[in-house]
């Protein structure tokens, strides 16, 4: 396959009224066919978001808004995700994606100044955007530091492995030797 897909760097700048540095990021791979939907589902599978019942949007370089129409004036001046295609970015350019306006999960998006192979980069040709490369720790989209977190109550004691299931070496209760 010849060098014709983008390579989109994605760094998580805010969100829940904080700014990250070090900033977590990935780079995702994604065909100029690809919408722009499909690369915002790409990106909350990948930054860990798990309640998609927001909005989002992106915001590119020249003022332009791509999102999901809805029936209210809150998106007013969107252009649809679903129809519209990556391949109306350049080259080098920097945009904008904002998950959740109330939470406000805000991304700089930067395309690489050369196309990829995705055969090359990443060992297949994917169907939908996909990440390849990654770092940083990505926060929880409700910032829970456990299962059963509240927000409210002192994070609970470590119990090392003592709590798990015996299914490996040195997991389960430990007796004394």
């Amino acid at each position: 396959m010849a060098r014709t897909w983008l390579s989109i760097q994605v760094e998580l700048v805010s969100g829940r009224g904080e700014n990250y540095w070090p900033r977590p990021g990935r780079v995702f791979a994604a065909a100029r066919s690809h919408g722009f939907s499909q690369f915002a589902d790409a990106i909350d599978t990948a930054f860990a978001r798990w309640d998609r019942a927001h909005l989002y949007q992106f915001v590119l370089s020249d003022g332009t808004r791509i999102g999901q129409p809805e029936f209210d004036d809150f998106d007013e001046g969107f252009i649809d995700g679903a129809t519209t295609k990556l391949g109306v970015l350049g080259l080098g350019e920097q945009f904008v994606y904002e998950f959740d306006f109330g939470d406000g999960w805000t991304h700089l998006c930067t395309v690489a100044p050369t196309r990829i192979d995705p055969v090359h980069e990443l060992g297949i040709s994917p169907t939908a955007p996909l990440p390849y490369r990654g770092w940083g720790a990505i926060p929880d989209q409700y910032g829970r530091r456990w299962a059963d977190d509240d927000g409210e109550g002192d994070e609970p004691a470590n119990p090392g492995t003592s709590d798990l299931p015996a299914l490996q070496p040195g997991w389960g209760p430990q007796l004394p030797s």
